[in-house]
């Protein structure tokens, strides 16, 4: 008679079965995420996939905060670590989760995360630390492959540029094992030789390609030293560590070049400029200061003390001719006056009176007599005439009403 089993009884039993196999036990699995679903218990549920099949997984809550160190979604390449085990109640098997990480790239990137955030942290990202690029530069360090398209690109711009700039190449491993230490080792070496400004670059790749620029030596390495950096890493749309690190990020390595080296065409264009404009500016300021001169000279001839003697001077002489002419003319008035007072005079004169026939009568005193009651008969008195006088004696007085 044969056996009849219960479904229960089946499920338990490839239950069991999956739990001594010690593979099932602990297994990781890699797909693609689909399905994914976070469950308000704090659960997430999803399905794993790839070209051949799905399986059903899930994660609980209490695995989560040690098992998953992301947000996981659809689409997601992952590596589900756990066991695979029978659900009893729906006869199925599945894949529990206890740890989910990134697969490939997508590991890459979380530790690419991990340690931009804490390089952030330490402030090596910080705008303050970031040194200017010298303008003119004679010495150009290069940190990349000695083969491919970055070193290339650089020599080319460089020569078309600016052809009396030296490139100094350090040869380093930019991929693979050992490329860090070698990136890290050429830093170093051009430090030493003092160039003007350093380029740290490799042409474009995946994540896995550009690696060596995202450890944290070359970070510190790029950080710490002394001549200004420009990080040149992949292409516009790759961004490493070492690009945050940089003094200055240059999306390509060509880019790198023309912000390093001066183009030597446009200095040598500014420079013929600058020279026209001082020779016009200099030009222009010798004729207002020549104008400033003559204006001074001007101001000096009115001012100095030969040009005010000068003025004193003829002053003087217009103050003499203006004497001259006064006393002139005062003398004219004054000998008028005199040939007036000397008419006056003339006319009054006792010498004019006697010359006219008069004479002057004194009496023996002296004393002229100009009435008869000064005098007496028999008195001496001196009668003058124009060409002398008579001594005579008065026989006879005659008032003039017995005239």
């Amino acid at each position: 008679m044969k056996r009849i089993y219960s479904v229960g009884q089946v499920n338990t039993y490839i239950k069991n079965m999956f739990a001594q196999d010690f593979m099932l036990g602990k297994i990781s699995i890699k797909g693609e995420v689909s399905n994914c679903k976070y469950h308000g218990s704090g659960h997430i549920y999803f399905s794993l996939k790839d070209a051949s099949g799905t399986i059903a997984a899930v994660m609980f809550a209490g695995n989560r905060k040690n098992g998953l160190k992301f947000r996981m979604r659809d689409g997601d390449n992952v590596v589900v670590t756990g066991s695979v085990e029978v659900y009893e109640r729906d006869g199925r098997y599945q894949l529990y989760a206890r740890q989910i990480e990134l697969d490939g790239a997508g590991a890459l990137f979380l530790r690419f995360e991990a340690l931009k955030q804490e390089l952030a942290q330490m402030g090596m990202f910080a705008p303050e630390y970031k040194r200017p690029i010298p303008k003119y530069i004679r010495r150009l360090g290069i940190v990349t492959a000695p083969t491919g398209a970055a070193i290339q690109d650089i020599r080319n711009i460089s020569r078309r540029r600016n052809p009396f700039v030296q490139l100094i190449l350090y040869p380093a491993q930019v991929q693979g094992d050992g490329a860090a230490a070698s990136i890290v080792n050429g830093i170093h070496a051009l430090e030493r030789l003092a160039v003007d400004t350093i380029i740290v670059g490799r042409g474009g790749g995946s994540i896995e390609d550009l690696w060596a620029f995202n450890e944290e030596i070359v970070a510190r390495a790029i950080f710490a030293c002394t001549v200004p950096i420009i990080s040149a890493v992949g292409h516009e749309t790759d961004t490493t560590i070492a690009d945050y690190v940089a003094d200055l990020r240059a999306p390509t390595p060509s880019a790198a070049a023309e912000l390093a080296v001066y183009d030597y065409a446009q200095f040598r264009e500014a420079v013929r400029v600058l020279k026209t404009t001082l020779h016009l500016r200099m030009r222009e300021h010798i004729r207002l200061e020549y104008q400033k001169q003559e204006q001074l000279r001007t101001k000096l001839r009115y001012l100095s003390p030969k040009a005010v003697l000068h003025n004193r001077r003829q002053y003087a002489v217009d103050l003499e001719d203006q004497l001259r002419r006064g006393m002139r003319i005062r003398l004219e008035k004054e000998k008028h006056r005199v040939q007036l007072f000397a008419q006056r005079l003339e006319a009054g004169s006792p010498a004019k009176k006697l010359s006219q026939g008069f004479s002057f009568v004194t009496d023996a005193r002296g004393i002229p007599l100009q009435n008869v009651s000064q005098t007496r008969i028999g008195e001496d008195i001196t009668v003058r005439t124009v060409d002398g006088k008579i001594k005579a004696a008065v026989s006879q007085i005659i008032p003039r009403q017995e005239l």
